[in-house]
């Protein structure tokens, strides 16, 4: 008899109901076009109990269920993810030519992430950090290598993880300062183009799994949980 086919399942997403550092993941996903479950964490019984069950290896979320593994590790996950579905790059050079690139937009985006715990002085502080790192340091790194290749995505003129996270990065340091791109036309552009690839135009839009800013409401959660 022919085995039944067990359909694929999505991949599901363990996390609080907030960015932190599975939103990456959550882009990644849905600029693939890849439907995801989540189930957020709420209570210190739901986190302690992925803790006893194991699936925590180093008790840290963000922790992902796809193709029959459990995957902890934020860089791990997305370079899978990128792998599986051919955005990655081409070759080696291209491969760490993106790593270079998300790991650049990943530090300043944890900038951002860690600001929302701090106390409202020092949050200010650190988010003008922020904004003065993105005008000075990274934007424009991005906008020299687009210019100096002329083409329409950061590697390989491909679409790559290195383009979705450059536009997850460019959006949040926007919600801090609408005027941040003023100096930078090539990344103004890019901003519009990589928006409009039509699974990112989709994620963009509400009622998607994007989720909003952190509020105190969110940082509650965390510091309850984790105490």
């Amino acid at each position: 008899n022919p085995k039944p086919r067990v359909m694929a399942t999505k991949p599901k997403l363990f996390y609080f109901c907030g960015r932190g550092r599975m939103e990456s993941i959550r882009w990644l996903l849905a600029a693939a076009g890849v439907e995801f479950e989540e189930e957020f964490i709420e209570t210190t019984e739901q986190y302690e109990k992925l803790l006893k069950d194991g699936r925590l290896l180093f008790g840290q979320v963000p922790m992902v269920e796809i193709d029959g593994m459990v995957l902890t590790q934020t860089r791990a996950i997305l370079s899978y993810l990128a792998a599986k579905y051919d955005l990655y790059g081409k070759d080696l050079k291209e491969t760490v030519r993106i790593n270079m690139y998300t790991d650049g937009t990943l530090d300043l985006m944890l900038m951002i992430a860690v600001a929302a715990f701090k106390p409202p002085a020092e949050k200010e502080e650190s988010l003008a950090l922020v904004v003065k790192r993105a005008k000075t340091r990274y934007f424009p790194v991005f906008e020299k290598i687009l210019k100096d290749h002329g083409e329409d995505f950061l590697v390989g003129n491909k679409f790559s993880w290195a383009d979705i996270q450059l536009l997850e990065a460019i959006l949040m340091v926007e919600e801090l300062d609408a005027s941040v791109l003023s100096e930078f036309p090539l990344l103004k552009a890019f901003k519009t183009r990589i928006s409009n690839i039509p699974t990112i135009k989709k994620f963009l839009q509400p009622g998607s799994q994007r989720k909003p800013p952190p509020d105190s409401h969110y940082v509650e959660v965390v510091r309850s949980v984790l105490h």
